[in-house]
């Protein structure tokens, strides 16, 4: 009785291992059997799971730029004001510096100008050395012809005061220097020019006064011959009385 009892402890937990194990690997076929009503149609294992379906992709929304948090305009520092001031100063001075460079570099050139024009004048007057004209004792000459004639006009009126020694003058320098004359008579016409008024006063003058010297020389070649006719009838008469008295 008592090793019954031993083996049924010992092979009980067998017998149940291996009833489990049956059961697990056959369970349609114990079921089917114990039941009355017959075996049951077979039935996948995985009938009563679900097949979930697959969620929805989620669509990211669009990313919108994060709204720009208003700053505050910062007005401008003391420092950036006097910068400010500071550039137009500078610009300021430097337009007015530049200006006045400008005008000072015309003024420059225009007097560059006017001293070569000068000179290139001056040096166009004076004779050709060829010539044989002095301009030294030649203006010498000259400086005393007016000088006498304005002490020949000085109890005169005031017209022939200035008169007579400038035509004085001029005469002389038609005798002592006649192609610096010349030469300056062609650089006053030259300048006349420009003023047609002017221009034409000078050539009525110039005829009249040519007119005036060829009817001058006229008058003074008649009265040459008038006197050379009376000396001539004088000395025959006198030659006539001196052979009467021989």
């Amino acid at each position: 009785m008592a090793s019954r009892l031993f083996l049924r402890q010992r092979f009980a937990p067998v017998a149940a291992g291996a009833l489990v194990a049956g059961v697990a690997l056959f369970p349609k076929s114990t079921l089917h059997a114990e039941s009355p009503k017959g075996p049951e149609p077979r039935k996948p294992i995985y009938d009563d799971l679900e097949i979930a379906p697959p969620p929805p992709a989620k669509t990211s929304p669009p990313s919108t730029p994060p709204a720009s948090t208003p700053t505050k305009s910062s007005s401008p520092t003391p420092t950036d004001r006097l910068a400010v001031q500071i550039g137009k100063t500078r610009m300021f001075i430097y337009g007015h510096a530049a200006a006045a460079e400008n005008k000072v570099n015309e003024i420059m050139d225009s007097v560059m100008d006017l001293e070569s024009s000068f000179t290139s004048t001056i040096a166009s007057l004076a004779p050709p050395p060829q010539s044989g004209e002095k301009l030294m004792p030649g203006s010498l000459y000259v400086l005393v012809a007016a000088m006498t004639g304005s002490i020949v006009s000085r109890n005169r009126n005031i017209v022939l005061r200035a008169a007579i020694p400038l035509a004085i003058g001029i005469g002389a320098g038609w005798i002592v220097l006649p192609i610096t004359m010349r030469n300056v008579s062609d650089q006053v016409w030259k300048y006349e020019q420009r003023f047609p008024a002017v221009a034409d006063g000078h050539i009525r003058t110039r005829e009249g006064i040519e007119k005036a010297w060829r009817m001058a020389r006229i008058h003074t070649q008649q009265a040459v011959n008038i006197v050379d006719d009376k000396v001539s009838s004088g000395r025959e008469a006198v030659e006539g009385w001196v052979k009467k008295g021989k």
